[in-house]
Order: structure tokens, then C-alpha cells, then sequence
């Protein structure tokens, strides 16, 4: 009964030497690039407009919770005769 299951070793022996791998695999590379769909301009103009406003929204919001927090435990510490 023959085995028909592909080592590494005979995927290598029947891709070439590694120049030819490298060349084999820079030509897979550029044809799935010629296959992406890119953003336009437009696109990708109003998602960077979206990752700023929202990056600089939690960060507000998250410097507001800090300061309040910040305010709350001091109080505490305060009230319980922390120095």
C-alpha cells in the first residue's frame, strides 16, 4: 500500500531550490495583492475622522472618571484619618 501523504521534504524537492520557492511565493504575493479591494480616499478619510473622535471621546471620558474616582478616594482617606 503506497503513501500518498506529501512531506515537507518533497514539497521543497518539487518547488526548487529556495530561489525558486522565494520567487514562487513573491508571485502568490502579488497576485492576492491584485485581488484586495483598497479604500478610497473618501474611505479612509471618514474612518481616521471616526478613530480620532473616538480616541479623543474615551479619552475625556476616561480622564473625567479618573479625576472623580481620584476625588472619591481622597475624600475617604480623608474621612478615616489618612494623612
Amino acid at each position: 500500500m503506497a503513501d500518498n501523504t506529501t512531506t515537507l521534504e518533497t514539497v521543497k524537492h518539487a518547488a526548487g531550490g529556495w530561489f525558486e520557492r522565494m520567487r514562487l511565493f513573491l508571485s502568490e504575493v502579488r497576485n492576492e495583492l491584485k485581488r484586495v479591494t483598497w479604500p478610497s480616499q473618501k474611505e479612509v478619510y471618514a474612518t481616521t475622522v471616526v478613530v480620532i473622535a473616538t480616541s479623543v471621546f474615551f479619552g475625556i471620558y476616561l480622564f473625567a472618571l479618573d479625576s472623580i474616582l481620584l476625588a472619591i478616594f481622597s475624600w475617604i482617606l480623608r474621612k478615616f484619618g489618612a494623612a
